[in-house]
């Protein structure tokens, strides 16, 4: 009898793997249509003419570009993989900055009152400002090299990081804080021990945020102030 449960409950999870697998190539395949429908339409819609390529280029121009700029430095003096490590260099000190500055702040703002009172009045002044409305200040001050570009990516990091690390562990679990403190730890020990790890997928959430908004901030500042990297080179191109 034990024989026959334990093979009805291995087909039941075999047919239930199945049926996993099935929704998942199901919503792959609608995701992979989908995708292929709007590139379809986009390459017709400027083939007819609809919208000109001076603006907006079909995917199939998109693609030359690329293979073009693999092997050219033309028009913009650069090749695509030098482009691309002089925005992932930005990006990177920009974010790290970010995470370690705003990892820590988040979190003793948001566990230790005295901390969140007098930080987050300043805080406040500082988190409406888009991270592009910076750039004018800090061309001021640091012109347009990699370091005034990572104090950019690190304006739009930083806020994303310290949000998201305060509401992580602002929602900590009363009821395991209050088991702690009736266990005799103090409230450091509490905040290290039950705290940082409630925190951390709202961590790991704010800083996947940060890195997406970092990368779409480095297109855009290059745009406007750089001699190289990915903004540069569309506007270039």
């Amino acid at each position: 009898m034990e024989m026959d449960y334990a093979k009805i409950r291995a087909e039941a999870r075999t047919a239930e793997i199945k049926t996993i697998r099935k929704q998942k190539m199901k919503y792959l395949s609608i995701s992979i249509v989908v995708v292929l429908l709007v590139l379809l339409v986009w390459q017709v819609v400027v083939k007819l003419g609809l919208v000109s390529t001076r603006f907006f280029d079909s995917p199939t121009g998109v693609v030359e570009t690329i293979m073009r700029k693999i092997s050219s430095k033309k028009p913009d003096g650069g090749y695509l993989h030098q482009h691309i490590w002089a925005s992932a260099k930005v990006v990177w000190l920009g974010f790290f900055l970010a995470a370690i500055i705003g990892i820590p702040l988040g979190l003793f703002m948001g566990w230790y009152r005295l901390c969140d009172r007098v930080i987050r009045p300043l805080f406040e002044l500082i988190r409406p400002i888009p991270s592009l409305a910076w750039i004018p200040i800090v061309i001021l001050f640091l012109g347009i090299g990699v370091e005034a570009r990572s104090v950019i990516i690190f304006t739009g990091c930083f806020v994303a990081t310290v949000l998201n690390t305060y509401t992580g562990i602002r929602s900590t679990n009363q009821t395991l804080i209050n088991v702690a403190k009736t266990c005799g730890a103090s409230n450091f020990q509490t905040f290290v021990k039950i705290g940082i790890p409630s925190a951390m997928p709202m961590i790991f959430a704010g800083l996947k945020t940060s890195m997406g908004s970092a990368w779409g901030t480095i297109v855009a500042a290059e745009m406007l102030a750089s001699s190289n990297g990915l903004g540069y080179m569309i506007q270039m191109n």
